[in-house]
């Protein structure tokens, strides 16, 4: 069962949450796909700022990774950008970012912001926000990682992943007594979505 707040009240659970400073926001990089995924990628990073939450991200110039970028610093909130060397040295980086965390490869950048998480969120993305959404599905499967993730359905885009992984989960190829994620279609839905697990 999903409970929904009122604003009032998830500001005053979110008082109460002081483990949950920070989400790591997985999203594409590409700037050209359709309005809607920017919209609510906005609204991601506009809602983000309004609970205080720091957003860690990829830390990219472009695309999904930008909107929410530049939404959480608009309205006065704080983005922790992780971006490997390679990136960085192409220029890459938002420029705008309170805290820029420089790896030295794709592994030490996704398990940075595993690291610096208190819960994840995946936006729509290409193979790229595919491969960390799955990795760090994997990760709580194996206890590596404890801590709520959320798949943003914006426009029904992630449709075939779920019903992909509702057929490995009813065929037995995964084996959990957690929840390893769950699915939300608006921002506001996932922000609850992770308070509830986190009270639980």
């Amino acid at each position: 069962m999903v409970f929904l707040y009122t604003k009032k009240l998830k500001t005053a659970v979110l008082l109460m949450l002081p483990n949950l400073k920070t989400i790591t926001v997985y999203a594409s990089a590409s700037p050209r796909i359709a309005p809607v995924y920017f919209e609510a990628a906005g609204s991601v990073g506009k809602l983000l700022a309004a609970h205080a939450i720091t957003c860690v991200n990829g830390g990219g110039i472009s695309g999904l990774m930008a909107a929410v970028t530049n939404a959480v610093l608009e309205n006065g909130g704080n983005v922790c950008g992780i971006i490997p060397q390679f990136m960085y040295d192409k220029g890459w980086s938002h420029p705008a970012m309170q805290e820029v965390i420089v790896t030295p490869d794709m592994h030490t950048r996704k398990q940075t912001m595993a690291n610096k998480s208190d819960a994840c969120i995946a936006l729509p993305g290409g193979l790229g926000t595919l491969e960390e959404l799955l990795e760090i599905i994997t990760w709580k499967q194996l206890d590596l990682y404890k801590k709520p993730i959320v798949i943003l359905n914006t426009a029904g885009y992630y449709d075939p992943l779920l019903m992909m992984l509702e057929k490995v989960e009813k065929e037995r190829f995964i084996h959990s007594n957690s929840i390893l994620w769950q699915a939300a279609t608006t921002p506001d839905e996932a922000l609850d979505l992770i308070l509830n697990q986190m009270q639980h």
